[in-house]
């Protein structure tokens, strides 16, 4: 298994120092970053597998660097847990929406962070190696390409299931029409960011009350909006 790489965002010095020295003695290649700036330029050279990230930055912020990240196919994939000592409920719900997977408060134990930073990874990779993904009554066969809602099929065309299942691996995170285009490549018919909005209104429309877990994000797309994922094989 090759080594990962996380990268961890910070300019308090100390705290990069310790954060990558617990990170190293557990096997993960450490890459530091003081700045947004910094951070963003050494992703671009190098992507990492995960990225510990401080919300208050000199420069550019934790949050647009988050953003930044999301907005793009290319990193838009890179999980993110938070290091702020920002605790205010909204400071980590803005985090959480936009799509970091984790968060930790300082002051802070080392060694929860690097478990946090472990279970992360776990379940992504659980995640890139299920089957069936699972929403309530929803049923989401990677494998057959089929879904079901309570236990009953739903014929879905390409395009429908490739939108639905790229949603559904990544619940809460927002993806843009033009993101959408992008990953979905239709043989039943042409992508447009159009066509996406019509693609869209007919999964809802056969999903039925599952459709309400694709929501709407006013200027931006669309999202699966989920608390819990549960993943089976």
């Amino acid at each position: 298994m090759m080594t990962q790489k996380v990268l961890v965002v910070d300019d308090e010095e100390p705290i990069l120092e310790l954060v990558t020295y617990h990170l190293e003695k557990e096997g993960f290649k450490v890459i530091g970053a003081k700045t947004g700036e910094e951070a963003i330029e050494k992703i671009r050279s190098q992507i990492p597998d995960l990225i510990v990230l401080d919300l208050m930055l000199p420069g550019v912020q934790g949050l647009e660097v988050a953003k930044f990240l999301k907005a793009r196919l290319e990193t838009q994939h890179i999980p993110i847990v938070m290091l702020t000592a920002r605790a205010e409920e909204t400071d980590v719900i803005v985090g959480l929406e936009i799509g970091a997977d984790d968060y930790i408060t300082k002051p802070f134990s080392p060694k929860v962070l690097v478990a946090r930073v472990k279970a992360v990874l776990r379940r992504i990779q659980d995640l890139k190696e299920s089957k069936i993904l699972s929403f309530g009554d929803l049923r989401i066969d990677l494998k057959s390409h089929e879904v079901y809602w309570k236990g009953n099929l739903i014929n879905l065309t390409r395009t429908e299931f490739k939108i639905l299942s790229e949603l559904a691996k990544r619940p809460n995170w927002v993806f843009s029409r033009y993101q959408i285009v992008d990953m979905v490549h239709g043989e039943d018919y042409a992508v447009t960011e159009r066509s996406v909005d019509v693609a869209i209104s007919s999964l809802r429309k056969k999903l039925g009350e599952a459709g309400n877990l694709i929501e709407t994000v006013r200027g931006v797309g669309y999202k699966l909006k989920y608390r819990i994922i549960n993943v089976t094989d």
